[in-house]
């Protein structure tokens, strides 16, 4: 195995576990899933940071898809922990191993900052849930703040390759209401003790449109 082969297989998902799991972040996270319910499938499960957040009294199945093997092994482990049943598979989110209308709701939590193509991983989403599915997302992505987006288009190439893909300046909520869905309810904020080229937030529940 070479050294990129290692850093992306061993080092970062455990960077990625340990940048996502810090006090802004997590406080993002349980405001958002527990908001979960039904048939549930989690994007970027990887980790399984987020198990802990869910109230297992309102979900009746919980699926997930993550592309690292080392960190759906932390996923497994989680899920295992809880003597959860789960369906928790290896994949990337523009091709999704799930059939059409599987879901009540979805779970993305910065995620889209890393897939291949934002656009293709929300059709996806949007297929696979339920007419009236809701996405259930928090995101760090563009800022609204003109010398914040040109530092985070500095910064971007760099910490691309450092964090397995991590895009700084993607949109969020606009980026999911162009894909097919209604924005219910939204947050937005920088987080705190964070960069601001790295720590702006948006958060919130949309549903599948039509």
């Amino acid at each position: 195995m070479g050294f990129a082969n290692w850093y992306d297989e061993q080092f970062v998902p455990r960077f990625i576990k340990c940048a996502c799991s810090s006090p802004a972040i997590a406080a993002l996270r349980e405001k958002v899933v527990p908001l979960a319910s039904g048939a549930v499938f989690e994007i970027g499960c990887g980790g399984g940071i987020n198990q802990q957040f869910y109230d297992p009294g309102k979900i009746t199945s919980y699926a997930g898809l993550d592309p690292s093997g080392k960190g759906l092994d932390y996923a497994r482990a989680e899920a295992a922990g809880k003597g959860w049943q789960t369906d928790i598979r290896q994949g990337f989110g523009e091709q999704i191993p799930f059939g059409d209308s599987s879901f009540d709701c979805v779970v993305c939590t910065f995620t889209l900052c890393s897939v291949g193509s934002p656009e293709q991983t929300l059709s996806e989403l949007r297929r696979i849930l339920k007419p009236g599915g809701k996405l259930l997302y928090a995101e760090h992505g563009q800022s609204p703040d003109l010398p914040v987006r040109k530092w985070q288009n500095r910064i971007e190439p760099l910490w691309k390759r450092l964090a397995g893909g991590c895009h700084l300046a993607r949109p969020v909520t606009s980026a999911i209401i162009a894909n097919g869905f209604t924005s219910a309810t939204q947050g937005e904020r920088y987080a705190p003790k964070t960069p601001r080229w790295a720590g702006w937030m948006e958060w919130g529940e949309a549903v599948k449109a039509g």
